[in-house]
């Protein structure tokens, strides 16, 4: 079972969550000026890592907010869960020596 800590309502079994895409994509200002190209790159083209990985997640179950999350995409490892409007985590890796 993988826990996901919810920034309000804290851990909850993942059955709660929904998975919502990437973190951090800014929406284009003017989407009216995009050529059809550039619309569809913003609407699709998104990384796909090995490792770590931010993403925004929905409290479904719950508050029904959303949050983001860091990830590792290979072992599912949740190292952090941080609300929208939050900067993200420093990344920890750069810390240890």
């Amino acid at each position: 079972m993988l826990l996901i800590k919810c920034p309000w309502c804290g851990e909850r079994d993942e059955s709660e969550f929904s998975y919502a895409g990437e973190a951090h994509i800014a929406r284009p200002l003017e989407t009216e000026k995009l050529s059809d190209e550039a619309w569809a790159d913003y609407l699709f083209m998104r990384k796909n890592p090995k490792g770590a990985h931010r993403e925004q997640w929905l409290h479904a179950a719950g508050c029904r907010r959303y949050f983001n999350a860091e990830r590792d995409t290979v072992s599912y490892r949740i190292s952090a869960t941080y609300k929208i409007d939050e900067k993200p985590p420093r990344d920890q890796s750069r810390n240890q020596s």
